[in-house]
């Protein structure tokens, strides 16, 4: 009897369990972009900030996406590659407006220029949306041609939660340029890399395809290694590399 009255309690709270995981996948990918964004709109200055980020996850999560087509996995990770999608969107936006107020060259660069030396830095955000829809098209079509292909399936998801995994590595880079992490937001590192960390044990416990996993401990690594850079450029500061200047942004996990 109360083996039985304890199981009618258990029963409600793994359900409860199970969907705060599932809205924790959901979204809990967006939420290291809310301090960054707060503090692009609080300073009005993007250039701590990878757009580059945005172009990875972009592409990442339309090849998640097309993955599902061909190999259904959990709805939740599907979802969240619809809602990481409008936010990377929203942050294209955000600095892209930014960025364009700042600057002093009056030349304006546009997607249908097709100039590869200014490639993911136009200067209106339509210009980025006519090239996620181009993309997303181009890839759509290849992906219904070959759908019937195991090894084209698994090979899409392999480079869709690879490109995620290399989410970071922009803005490593922009760091290694600048030998400082300033104007990147720690909060919003600190926050991957819990994410990145939940949603890798998340994959194994729900023995997800093995991509997904794999990928995911690299993710984990990346982050570890920006969080490195953090605590090397504030204890031992570095002279600022000089670098040319690009009309943009570069990123964010």
């Amino acid at each position: 009897m109360e083996v039985a009255g304890l199981e009618w309690l258990l029963g409600p709270a793994r359900q409860l369990v199970a969907w705060g995981a599932a809205g924790a996948m959901v979204f809990g990918g967006v939420v290291p972009y809310v301090p960054q964004y707060r503090d692009i709109r609080r300073t009005q200055n993007a250039e701590g900030f990878s757009t580059y980020v945005c172009l990875v996850l972009l592409v990442a999560n339309i090849l998640r996406i097309l993955f599902w087509f061909g190999r259904h996995f959990e709805s939740p990770l599907l979802w969240q590659s619809i809602i990481m999608i409008i936010t990377m969107l929203l942050m294209l936006k955000l600095c892209t407006e930014v960025r364009v107020s700042n600057e002093l060259n009056i030349k304006r660069r546009s997607f249908a220029d097709f100039d590869l030396n200014y490639f993911w830095h136009w200067s209106k955000f339509t210009d980025y949306v006519q090239c996620v829809l181009t993309f997303t098209g181009v890839t759509g079509y290849i992906t219904y041609l070959w759908l019937d292909s195991s090894l084209f399936v698994e090979t899409l998801g392999f480079l869709a939660v690879f490109t995620e995994a290399m989410l970071g590595v922009p803005q490593l880079y922009r760091n290694y340029q600048n030998r400082s992490t300033e104007g990147m937001s720690v909060k919003m590192v600190l926050m991957w890399t819990s994410g990145d960390t939940f949603k890798t044990v998340y994959f194994i416990l729900n023995q997800a395809p093995f991509q997904f996993s794999i990928c995911g401990l690299l993710q984990v690594f990346v982050d570890i290694t920006i969080l490195l850079q953090v605590y090397l450029y504030s204890q031992y500061p570095q002279k600022p590399a000089s670098h040319t200047a690009h009309p943009a942004s570069t990123k964010a996990l």
